[in-house]
């Protein structure tokens, strides 16, 4: 136990190159090497806060190369304790031993990989000129994904919205050294049907992406509602959207943006077009024309948190 590594999220911040985690996740993502079984998502009551929390064990390996298991939970109203609602870590051992290689701190690791999946499917799905960019939510993963989506095209503005406009205020100041402009907006509505690329990352149970705002070419990329019951975009933008998912195997069962309408007739099974597994093997292709709308729902994968601490394992050993 004395040689495991201990990776904490300052090194995680400060070694972060989107460019090279994407093309990471590319490669995980167009071979069959790493194996995944489906996570194990338990919710479990939370009665001093009045709201569920939820548990997730999230394993892969790559046999006899390395594997890992991520342990997170996720309390929605931590923000009364002034914490993020994602708490956990990342156990990444060696395969072929079964030893603990490293324990990785699991919040920052996870918002910067799911900020990397969101823009790698972005390459896919938005138009190649994006310039104009709208974040929706101020939590940890906001940052994380106005970097990630600057890193794969040539944004230029990014309009930023979250209930607390003066926490968007300050988010806007920790980016003011960017090569682009970030600017607080007071609603959704202002700037909606104006931009190329809208990111979402909250924990709304209601829609706030809605078809009637959507304009043709654009893309949207739903990274919150991660329950069946939790939804950032309506029926009405599925119906007007070409839908892709990360993986059909957590993306079809776990998040209401696509259970929902699923179940209610709006959208079916197979009009999905693609995940991530046949984009990147290009077996599927992603966007067809500049008039397109195109939607990617994000619910994480266990794949993306191996390569991610494989990534930040490998530069932390090579310091």
């Amino acid at each position: 136990m004395d040689n495991i590594v201990q990776i904490d999220t300052n090194f995680i911040e400060e070694n972060t190159s989107f460019t090279e985690l994407i093309s990471a996740l590319k490669h995980g993502f167009s071979n069959n090497d790493i194996i995944v079984p489906m996570r194990h998502h338990h919710d479990f009551p939370n009665p001093e806060v009045n709201a569920d929390s939820t548990l997730l064990l999230m394993p892969a390996w790559n046999p006899s190369k390395e594997a890992g298991v991520k342990v997170v939970t996720v309390s929605p109203e931590n923000g009364q304790f002034n914490l993020p609602s994602i708490q956990g870590a990342y156990i990444y051992l060696d395969a072929k031993k079964g030893t603990i290689k490293a324990l990785l701190e699991a919040k920052n690791l996870t918002a910067k990989r799911t900020a990397a999946a969101s823009a790698l499917a972005s390459k896919f799905l938005s138009r190649e000129n994006s310039k104009t960019l709208l974040m929706i939510g101020t939590g940890a993963l906001s940052i994380n994904l106005i970097k990630a989506h600057a890193s794969v095209r040539p944004i230029e503005t990014v309009y930023l919205w979250g209930r607390n406009h003066e926490k968007a205020n300050e988010i806007c100041k920790k980016l003011s050294n960017e090569n682009y402009i970030v600017k607080a907006i007071e609603t959704v509505e202002e700037k909606i049907s104006e931009v190329d690329i809208i990111s979402c990352a909250t924990l709304s149970r209601t829609p706030l992406v809605l078809g009637r705002n959507l304009k043709e070419g654009q893309h949207v990329d739903l990274v919150g509602a991660y329950k069946k019951d939790m939804r950032e975009a309506d029926d009405d933008a599925i119906k007007k959207s070409s839908v892709y998912v990360d993986t059909f195997q957590g993306g079809l069962k776990e998040s209401g943006d696509i259970v929902i309408p699923i179940k209610n007739g709006i959208l079916k099974k197979e009009d999905i077009k693609a995940d991530l597994f046949q984009l990147c093997s290009n077996t599927k292709s992603g966007r067809t024309n500049n008039s397109e709308i195109t939607v990617f729902k994000s619910v994480g994968h266990a794949l993306e948190d191996l390569v991610a601490a494989k990534y930040y394992y490998t530069k932390f050993i090579n310091e």
